[in-house]
């Protein structure tokens, strides 16, 4: 982060924290609730976001060798994402091009060849057809080059490797990271690899889920036993960084640093910075690591989240010390995706038409209007 930004966002809410008030917008504002449960939105989403943006399929940890792979689901498809004889990392739907059955089961591996457990296809990690049995009999004058696996454009950069999940879909990525590329280069999360991760299933919507992230109104209530107490009450800010978000909030630690030169202000160890890579990315910067929270909708009720711990790598060997990092983290995101089931089971009745997000949780209704602006919703 550029270090002036850095000064302005603590004085920023310092100031506030002074003045006694918080980081007003202009009005209410509301979401109906039919956009947390209609399956029809859902498909929407998925067709007009989910498979037409970048969306993370790995760390670069995950794949670091040439013919290292993943298999992933990115908008309800699988995928492998490997990487190449040169080390290129590459994306291919995970589908024959003969009779469609899915390539590969394992879920990671080292292969340099993918052959179809139906009919022994087998393609190069490139992508090419490289042979099938009798091929030439019984296939006379077919066009290997047109046989070759789905690729999907994919993408390496802030140490994720991005995919978009349609083939027929291309995407600018520099000028789509652009707005929070600078900041996304200096956390150096090329630098780091997993600590620790943890996946689960939880009935929620998933921009319920995404919302839980950017706003600390709940701090003091819904993690009064874990972090509320090392928390300012209610004073966060947010910035919308093209279609991402860069939300920031304060630490109760963060007033000692008037006693300090500027030159030792540190953001980062007064707050938690939180970073939403539009739709479904978040990156919770702490003092020494930053912890990866992947969503995969799964419908309008359900997303499977992928939590992992991201540590530097001269410091992975610190095990006890990453598990207990860990364990807070989880058991502190757990509060608000529990909380996230209550309101998919309480919109569920009824009771309400619309959500309502006060001035102060300004990031949610700029973060659904992003949303909408894929979508015809």
């Amino acid at each position: 982060m550029d270090r002036a930004l850095e000064l302005n966002l603590i004085e920023e809410l310092l100031g506030l924290r002074e003045a006694k008030t918080h980081f007003l917008d202009q009005a209410i504002e509301f979401n109906s609730v039919d956009h947390y449960q209609s399956e029809i939105i859902f498909n929407e989403e998925r067709e007009s976001i989910f498979t037409r943006l970048p969306a993370v399929a790995a760390h670069v940890c995950e794949i670091p060798n040439p013919s290292d792979f993943v298999k992933r689901e990115v908008a309800g498809r699988s995928i492998i994402v490997t990487r190449d004889a040169e080390g290129k990392a590459r994306a291919f739907l995970n589908v024959c091009r003969h009779r469609g059955t899915q390539l590969v089961s394992e879920e990671s591996g080292c292969k340099h060849r993918f052959t179809c457990p139906y009919h022994a296809w087998t393609y190069a990690n490139s992508g090419e057809l490289v042979s099938a049995p009798h091929l030439e009999s019984g296939f006379p004058g077919l066009d290997k080059a047109q046989y070759s696996l789905k690729a999907l454009q994919c993408d390496e950069r802030f140490g994720f490797i991005w995919v978009v999940a349609n083939p027929e879909v291309t995407i600018d990525f520099e000028q789509y990271f652009a707005p929070i590329a600078d900041e996304a280069e200096a956390l150096d999360l090329a630098d780091m690899a997993i600590a620790r991760e943890e996946k689960k299933v939880h009935k929620s919507n998933w921009k319920i889920l995404v919302e839980g992230g950017l706003e600390s109104y709940h701090f003091k209530v819904a993690h009064r036993k874990t972090i509320g107490p090392y928390f300012e009450d209610n004073l966060s800010s947010y910035q919308m960084l093209g279609d991402h978000m860069r939300s920031v909030l304060m630490r109760s630690s963060m007033h000692t640093l008037k006693e300090l030169p500027t030159s030792q202000w540190r953001l980062r160890d007064h707050a938690n910075i939180i970073y939403t890579f539009f739709p479904t990315t978040q990156l919770l910067v702490q003092q020494d690591h930053v912890v990866w929270i992947n969503s995969r909708p799964v419908s309008a009720t359900e997303t499977e989240l992928r939590l992992v711990t991201l540590a530097p790598t001269s410091r992975l060997e610190d095990d006890t010390y990453w598990e207990k990092n860990h364990r807070i983290t989880s058991n502190t995101l757990n509060e608000d995706f529990v909380i996230g089931e209550s309101i998919q089971a309480g919109l569920a009745t009824g009771a309400n038409e619309q959500m309502t997000f006060g001035r102060f949780e300004g990031a949610l209704p700029e973060f659904n209007r992003v949303v909408k602006r894929y979508t015809s919703a």
